[in-house]
């Protein structure tokens, strides 16, 4: 006798098809697409101020220092969207593992290896940086291995910005299994899982303050597999939506608590640090982790309900698909300026310069993206070996159950109430 419990259909998931994958109108978020690009902005603008309390930046534009010191974290933000957005478009059964492999190599090595060469000739031969480096170093920085070495040199080798991509390869790598983990778990469990894993993240950095010298705690703090709970916290919840939770959200306290939390960041940001600097700096990675997924969810909840505003804004939605490249090349076109003898000390008069340098980050982005990344990852992508190609659909898992749609949770509602 076939005791298979039959699926119910959730009143709360009207987006969902019966597979509980996404519909094509709900896949493609494109909220999410433009907030890449003030994350990659972000980031942008804390390199271009600069880290040091005196001094420090290209041509620092005093009334956004120190605030400009939490842009440090807009990668946080990347990290949980990248466990949200691979969450939220596999489709189990249907897309092979060889085949998501070959997808992400297309999509993340044309652009860094070409944007490396630049990189490379501006800060370790024609820049200040010349001969700080060496070839295990540049090597482990091409193949994106450079965080898993405590004795690179320097602490970022090669295009110093790809550290991140040494994180989000290991999430590459891990994503698949990842995935059929958290399906097998109820959405109490990966939230669980997740918020556990930020803890023990706050743990260890808090530990290595005290403990671990400087160059140990900052290997410590940049090691790939730290980032992990921050990845699986945009699974959990991308897992969560698709199986029928609903976040009632409004961005906008979001970003208010956030422009809160910035001061209070900012302040304890430079050391040294009292005890409660200690606390900030090693909460910090979490709280924006936190505030990121919320806002993604948020965002995602306003797409869900038809609700369109600022973020789908053409302009904004192709600044979200260049910000890959601004990312890669942003730091690059600053030590130029340096290189240039263009740096000049901090003034309020300084908004056109840091204008004018956004404007080339975002043009260099433009070309890199319309001529190396695009084309390559369509040209790779055609190339795909058949046997790697995606193959029926089959989301029925071999107990009758749908991993993303648990029958136990649509009739008890436990997947609207991680």
């Amino acid at each position: 006798m076939n005791t298979t419990k039959a699926r119910v259909p959730s009143p709360r998931a009207p987006f969902l098809h019966n597979d509980g994958t996404p519909n094509a109108s709900a896949s493609r978020l494109d909220a999410l697409t433009s907030l890449r690009f003030f994350a990659a902005f972000a980031v942008f603008l804390h390199h271009f101020q600069g880290v040091s309390a005196v001094g420090g930046g290209v041509a620092r534009v005093p009334a956004l220092y120190p605030w400009s010191l939490i842009g440090a974290h807009g990668v946080t933000f990347f990290f949980v969207l990248s466990g949200f957005l691979l969450t939220w478009s596999w489709q189990p059964g249907r897309q092979t593992t060889g085949g998501y492999y070959w997808r992400r190599f297309g999509r993340i090595w044309p652009a860094h290896l070409v944007a490396t060469v630049p990189a490379l000739l501006l800060f370790y031969d024609i820049g200040w940086g010349q001969d700080q480096t060496n070839l295990f170093s540049t090597l482990s920085s091409l193949v994106l291995l450079q965080g898993w070495f405590p004795n690179v040199n320097p602490w970022l080798p090669g295009n110093p910005v790809t550290w991140t991509l040494s994180v989000e390869l290991l999430f590459y790598l891990l994503f698949p299994f990842m995935f059929r983990a958290f399906a097998r778990m109820r959405t109490r469990t990966q939230m669980l899982t997740a918020f556990g894993g930020l803890v023990a993240m706050w743990g260890l950095d808090f530990w290595a303050q005290y403990h671990a010298s400087v160059r140990t705690e900052s290997w410590l703090m940049r090691m790939p597999a730290v980032y992990l709970p921050e990845f699986a916290l945009g699974m959990a919840f991308a897992f969560a939506i698709r199986r029928g939770w609903r976040v009632r959200l409004s961005p906008w306290p979001v970003l208010a608590l956030f422009a809160a939390y910035v001061p209070l960041y900012a302040t304890h940001a430079i050391g040294p640090f009292d005890a409660l600097g200690v606390q900030v700096q090693a909460s910090v990675r979490q709280v924006v982790a936190v505030f990121s997924v919320l806002l993604i969810c948020a965002f995602v909840q306003r797409e869900l309900d038809g609700r369109r505003g600022l973020l789908h804004w053409r302009p904004l939605v192709l600044l979200g698909a260049w910000s890959y490249c601004f990312y890669l090349v942003h730091q690059q076109v600053i030590q130029a300026m340096f290189d240039l003898g263009l740096a000049t000390r901090a003034s309020d008069g300084n908004w056109w310069i840091l204008l004018t340098t956004l404007v080339l980050g975002t043009l260099a982005a433009w070309l890199l993206y319309t001529l190396v990344e695009e084309p390559a990852r369509k040209w790779w992508s055609a190339r795909m070996p058949a046997t790697l190609r995606t193959r029926p659909m089959n989301t029925v898992s071999r107990d009758g159950e749908n991993p993303l749609q648990r029958s136990s949770d649509l009739q008890t509602g436990a997947g609207a109430k991680a």
